[in-house]
């Protein structure tokens, strides 16, 4: 099957409009879903015109689609909602992966077409090296920029990525890695790859570029291993705006138009909201992007006092008594798998006539949205989902705050303790309501490590155990 060239960037177009769609529609809940099938149709157009205009090579791309595909629908079969961001950070490795690859391979290829241009057999040449050698020395320089541009991302964005997939599914410390003199480790890596990539414009061959990869892929092993578990649903979104970008020099090395509109639009929207994510959180996205360049001297003060405990039937009975109710979710939700019970909660509350709403921070959990995609698989109605900026101003009007695994997002400390971690993070002043129910597993701090004052206020009472059955629970004394 071969399809013309004009056919084949109509497809391109098409499949760049439809991905433009998807990314605006995924703004709003409500458009969700007709968005995620806009990039569906996206990409589908997409792997048709890539099919068509393979020419010789449509057998290994067939077999590479084969084993792409059964790969992805095993995964997708297997995963659950509370890996979301691991698997995020896991198909980021492989978008960086694959650029090195293609640049290692291009820089192969080019050797290859020039080595036959001057030996007189160029007319032996097909594909990608047949495009090559017929590039002038200027374009040859910006052919080897775009290679330089395509491994250095890369590599950055594959070991990032390993390190976040570590940290995000607990195989990793989630503590940010302090070594003595990192920033100066990493300004290093970063003159020293570029002093390699002015060598490769020069006579420097292959080997050049297989040092960047070593030393891009240990400096960007480097800098996520130095950002600390609060900050990772911005490493997520940074990884991806890295994965674009990485995608994008593909693009531009291998001609393809529909790659390099495609990764820019991951990598610029990607970092959008990395920045958005960071002013949320009163980060400098600088300071994020450099593994947490300003960050040191800062400690997480001990808390003085108690924690109260609760049980169900008390929690079910301050429920019964409020007449306004809002519920901040965060990551333990999503391990319980408690959403359902939480949205059967909604109902009860709303049917007894009670107004109850939800309160979303912009890093709840640990993957942007998450907390929303969770809501809406279990059937809460979209108008009772309430983000910060919102429904702060609410809380000392409001009888009870249900908080389900949370931590820093409603961390007093924040506002309270110039020398906490999340120093200046704007934050859900769950406190300042009547009553703040925490549902959580134990006493210990959450997953980036920092203990919370809200825990031990005279306002909070602690529901401990899993979620899920803590949810059941009131459901049951509810009746």
């Amino acid at each position: 099957m071969a399809f013309s060239e004009g056919f084949i960037a109509a497809a391109y177009i098409v499949a760049a409009v439809l991905f433009i769609l998807a990314l605006g529609g995924l703004s709003g809940q409500e458009k969700a879903k007709r968005a995620i099938w806009y990039g569906i149709a996206g990409m589908f157009l997409a792997v048709v015109a890539a099919i068509g205009s393979a020419g010789e090579q449509i057998v290994v791309l067939a077999l590479m689609l084969t084993l792409g595909g059964i790969g992805g629908w095993f995964v997708a079969n297997r995963v659950q909602m509370t890996q979301m961001p691991e698997l995020m950070a896991g198909f980021h490795s492989l978008v960086g992966l694959a650029a090195v690859f293609i640049g290692v391979s291009a820089d192969l290829e080019m050797n290859r077409a020039l080595s036959a241009f001057q030996t007189g057999v160029a007319d032996q040449l097909s594909g990608f090296a047949l495009i090559i050698a017929a590039k002038t020395p200027l374009e040859l320089k910006i052919l080897k920029v775009e290679l330089f541009l395509g491994i250095f991302i890369g590599a950055i964005t594959f070991t990032g990525s390993v390190v976040a997939y570590g940290k995000l599914s607990g195989r990793l410390s989630s503590g940010a890695l302090t070594l003595p003199g990192r920033h100066a480790i990493n300004s290093a890596a970063i003159l020293m790859c570029l002093g390699l990539g002015y060598l490769y414009q020069g006579d420097a061959g292959l080997w050049s570029m297989l040092l960047v990869t070593l030393i891009a892929g240990a400096m960007g092993a480097h800098l996520i291993a130095g950002i600390g578990g609060a900050d990772m649903p911005v490493v997520v979104s940074m990884l991806n705006s890295y994965s674009g970008w990485a995608a994008a020099a593909i693009g531009f090395t291998l001609g393809n138009d529909l790659l390099i509109v495609t990764g820019a639009l991951v990598g610029s929207s990607g970092a959008i909201l990395s920045y958005i994510m960071c002013k949320g959180m009163n980060r400098s996205f600088a300071s994020v992007i450099l593994g947490g360049w300003g960050g040191e001297g800062q400690v997480s003060a001990s808390v003085e006092g108690e924690m109260k405990a609760i049980d169900a039937a008390d929690a079910a009975q301050a429920l019964s008594d409020a007449d306004s109710v809002i519920i901040v979710p965060g990551y333990g939700m999503a391990v319980a798998q408690a959403q359902a019970a939480v949205s059967e909660l909604t109902k009860r509350l709303g049917a007894k006539g009670k107004k109850v709403r939800f309160a979303i921070h912009p890093v709840a959990g640990r993957l942007p949205g998450h907390m929303n995609v969770l809501l809406a698989e279990a059937k809460v109605p979209y108008d009772n989902v309430v983000e910060m900026e919102e429904i702060n101003d609410d809380f000392p009007l409001t009888d009870v705050v249900i908080v389900i695994g949370a931590n820093d997002i409603v961390n007093p400390a924040a506002q309270e303790d110039p020398q906490s971690p999340i120093a200046g993070m704007p934050v859900l002043e769950v406190w300042k309501s009547s009553l703040v129910l925490v549902l959580k597993r134990g006493a210990g701090t959450g997953y980036s490590g920092i203990e919370n004052p809200l825990f031990f206020k005279d306002n909070t009472s602690m529901l401990y155990g899993d979620a899920k059955d803590s949810m059941n629970e009131i459901l049951a004394e509810l009746g």
